[in-house]
């Protein structure tokens, strides 16, 4: 089978985005732009500049050999197949994120704030690049249809999320693991042997066949497809079994990305606290990055704390697939046939989560950046230590931050923006950290954080390595999601049935509605 579609649709996305990034380096769509920055500066003014060119110059290439050159059977054949389907997704995300989400919050902007929340209608929905490329995706799909040249591409979605978790191993220090790292593990363990062990309770009750509870339980429990997969061949669940999990995995987690956002500006979450919640209520790792990325497009400290918990649950998986061994031999009499149940841990166990752990081992070795990097390089006062005065706080900054004073309840804190207040700058890292937890907690005014942020810029650099691995993180992420929405069909969600759909809501509203509650109350911590 020949998969490389004779199409000129390659070609055309290329001649898009190299039109784009004309437009872009001409200065021709210079009055739009300011427009979309809505009295700012137009913070994706290099990336139109470079990245259209780069991809643009490559689809064009390969465009115009897919559309008149000849194809045969084989390994680059298929491979070659997919790269119309990326650069579908690529355009995409690129419209999205340059102007069709900066559009919507001009629009939401100029129609006020919403009552007392304090907030736009795009912040408090969560209308941006991540939730509307997920939506954008999601509309393609279920009623135009994927392209046939396109349907190769869209699977590769998947490695562009994978990905993006992998590299997120080169961002973490050992002392942000050790803030998190405790409060993980019991979590998790809490909610994922509490959400396997309900469901097969529910279950046996509702007497569904021990196949389907086995195989729902590793999905709602743990993390979604991966555990399902994984757990299939020591249950011996059936194909439809299977397809009803994913289905109901699916039906799921689609409303939580899209809900977790908005109960979170709501309730005012920190970034730390929303991560953590994500990464325990939501079940797949794609849609724990999909809620993580609405609730923070702009950074990554949500995405940070959310895989973190999200991890640890595939770490558990191990553990979970040896008990529904165990519990599902006692249960079925009939059961003939052994599995062999570390041969199906060792092929099924998620392998992104492996590339993480080796990076993150490899980041604390200092490989992506000096050894010093999360020390600070201008905590001194003097022009000798690096540090310029022009950098120290300004009187109204210091009068915004003293009449904010009283909003913060940590000691650490407190002490923290005292010395801030008294000295012009931060002082040391274990203030830095103090200020930076404080900037997490979104407890202070937007202005006053807006100078608390200032103040940690200048006292720490950021590695261009560094600087660059998150760059790719946030498109790796973009791309993925646009992909993950052309992959979330009506019928794939209609595919739950009826006892799966009803065990799995139930459960996955205990799991999501507990989670919140011991978020809320024990994690004000930040990394």
């Amino acid at each position: 089978m020949v998969y490389t579609k004779k199409s000129p649709a390659l070609f055309i996305i290329g001649l898009i985005m190299l039109a784009i990034w004309y437009l872009a380096d001409s200065g021709m769509i210079a009055p739009y732009l300011e427009h979309l920055a809505a009295g700012k500066k137009y913070k994706y003014a290099s990336e139109l500049t470079s990245i259209p060119l780069y991809f643009g110059i490559i689809s064009v290439v390969i465009g115009a050999w897919q559309w008149f050159g000849a194809h045969k059977e084989g390994n680059w054949d298929y491979y070659s197949s997919t790269v119309a389907g990326g650069m579908f997704i690529l355009l995409i995300a690129m419209l999205v994120r340059w102007f069709i989400a900066p559009e919507v919050a001009v629009i939401s902007m100029s129609m006020g704030k919403v009552g007392d929340t304090g907030k736009y209608i795009h912040k408090l929905l969560g209308l941006n690049y991540v939730v509307i490329g997920i939506l954008t995706g999601i509309v393609i799909v279920n009623v135009f249809k994927v392209p046939d040249w396109a349907k190769n591409g869209v699977r590769l979605s998947r490695l562009g999320l994978k990905t993006g978790v992998i590299l997120l191993g080169t961002l973490y220090s050992a002392a942000e693991l050790k803030n998190l790292g405790g409060l993980s593990i019991v979590m998790i363990g809490f909610f994922v042997l509490g959400s396997v062990g309900m469901v097969l309770w529910i279950g046996a009750r509702r007497h569904i066949p021990n196949s389907m509870g086995g195989v729902l339980s590793a999905g709602m429990g743990v993390c979604g497809v991966s555990a399902t997969v994984a757990a299939a061949p020591v249950v011996q669940a059936k194909s439809v079994e299977i397809a009803y999990t994913i289905g109901t995995i699916l039906l799921w987690g689609v409303g939580c990305m899209f809900v977790f956002p908005i109960i979170g500006n709501l309730l005012g979450m920190s970034y730390v606290q929303f991560g953590a919640w994500a990464g325990t209520g939501i079940l797949n790792s794609a849609q724990v990055a999909g809620a993580a990325l609405a609730y923070q497009p702009d950074g990554i400290e949500t995405l940070k704390v959310a895989e973190i918990f999200n991890i640890t649950r595939v770490l558990v998986l191990p553990i979970i697939v040896i008990w529904l061994a165990v519990w599902y031999v006692k249960r079925e009499e009939s059961v003939t046939e052994t599995v062999n149940v570390g041969r199906v841990i060792f092929e099924k166990f998620p392998v992104f989560v492996l590339g993480f752990i080796l990076l993150f081992a490899l980041s604390t070795t200092g490989m992506f950046a000096p050894a010093n990097h999360y020390k600070g390089k201008y905590f001194g006062n003097t022009a000798e230590s690096g540090f310029k005065e022009s950098k120290l706080l300004k009187f109204e900054d210091k009068a915004v931050l003293s009449g904010e004073f009283d909003k913060i309840q940590r000691q650490d804190r407190k002490d923290a923006v005292n010395r801030l207040v008294e000295n012009g700058k931060i002082m040391s890292i274990e203030d830095d950290t103090a200020i930076r937890g404080l900037v997490n907690a979104k407890i202070l005014s937007k202005d006053a954080n807006k100078i608390l942020k200032g103040a940690h810029k200048a006292v720490r650099h950021t590695a261009k390595k560094i600087k660059a691995f998150r760059d790719w993180i946030t498109w790796l992420f973009a791309f993925g999601l646009v992909g993950l929405g052309m992959q979330i069909t009506v019928r794939a969600m209609k595919q739950a049935g009826g006892q799966p759909a009803v065990i799995g809501g139930i459960v996955g509203f205990t799991k999501a509605a507990l989670s919140l509650v011991v978020v809320m109350l024990l994690i004000s911590e930040t990394i």
